[in-house]
């Protein structure tokens, strides 16, 4: 059974090969719409909005085809008979973050999964895995990820980062995911015509921001957290690397990272194992890593990634002081 959320549709169709059919609404949840056929690991499929040309899931897990090609399901027996993981505390920890692309000449999950070894041999404990989420064309930073939920094609795809996770973690380290929540990338970025994933109303260094706070953020913020569940869940990662947090722009009564902060720690008593989060931000607050409640504006947060060193540097040796420099001239 199939279901998306898009509440700017008049009619909906679940595209799978040449064949579609329409689904229905589902009672008592505003804007979804649902399929009752069940549809094997490996299909591909879409969903047609008002007529239009098949648009990948907005929760796919993977894209074989890239970010403007059909969706493929991914069955459960990816995640399961895996070998235990206790987990292991990340605080204090020493991390190595790596880019799946360039650590090795394949650039893929299964190329660094051999390098596991390595890795270990340096003392880090942790490695943090730069951004996954299916970006336009082949190669890339991973910065202007579209598919939030999917795993890059190029670097092998979901079954294999399940793969590298667990020779990190039969190697004793953990694997910590930088994820974007701040905007999406320019290209392959199909969401809108879903519903109100960003809004024109707030803007960021990248364009539109994500909606946090307008008309229709409760699905929107529903669809942030539960690409956490699977990462840290399904995905069994020790924890998430958050770009760019001062870019979330959040006037509710709770703050997206305030609310991030109590599911986790919701999935640490859930899954029994300790959870990290990471939060880059240039706002040097103590409210960012102090425990939700504790004081005024609390994130939550378990650390807090710091930049002030290179800021201080960049800025003095090449005068510039705009942007992330502006306090370090």
């Amino acid at each position: 059974m199939g279901e998306v959320w898009a509440p700017r549709a008049g009619q909906v169709r679940l595209v799978v090969g040449d064949a579609s059919e329409p689904m229905g609404r589902v009672a008592g949840r505003d804007g979804w719409w649902t399929s009752e056929r069940a549809l094997a690991p490996g299909t591909r499929y879409g969903f047609s909005l008002d007529g239009g040309p098949p648009l990948p899931d907005p929760r796919s897990l993977s894209q074989p085809d890239g970010v403007h090609g059909l969706s493929e399901v991914v069955g459960p027996a990816v995640f399961a008979d895996r070998p235990a993981w206790p987990g292991r505390s990340l605080r204090g920890g020493v991390g190595y973050e790596m880019h799946i692309g360039t650590f090795t000449p394949e650039g893929t999950f299964d190329a660094a999964a051999a390098k596991v070894d390595y890795l270990a041999g340096l003392g880090v404990d942790y490695v943090e895995v730069m951004p996954v989420a299916a970006f336009a064309g082949h190669r890339g930073w991973g910065y202007d990820g579209v598919g939030l939920y999917a795993v890059h094609a190029a670097y092998g795809g979901p079954e294999a980062f399940v793969r590298f996770i667990d020779a990190a973690h039969a190697r004793g380290l953990g694997v910590v995911l930088d994820v974007v929540h701040n905007h999406f990338g320019p290209e392959g970025n199909y969401l809108g015509r879903f519903g109100a994933y960003i809004t024109a109303c707030r803007q960021t260094p990248w364009g539109e921001a994500v909606n946090l706070d307008r008309d229709g953020c409760d699905e929107v913020r529903a669809f942030l957290l539960g690409s956490v569940r699977q990462w840290l869940v399904d995905f069994r990662l020790d924890g998430l690397r958050l770009d760019a947090v001062h870019a979330l722009t959040d006037d509710s009564p709770r703050h997206f990272l305030a609310e991030l902060a109590e599911v986790v720690a919701d999935l640490e008593r859930e899954t029994g194992r300790p959870l990290l989060l990471v939060a880059e931000s240039d706002l040097n607050q103590p409210a960012m890593v102090s425990p939700v409640g504790s004081v005024e504006g609390a994130r939550g947060m378990d650390a807090q990634w710091a930049d002030d060193v290179h800021h201080a540097l960049h800025s003095f040796l090449t005068g510039e002081t705009q942007g992330y420099y502006v306090d370090f001239g």
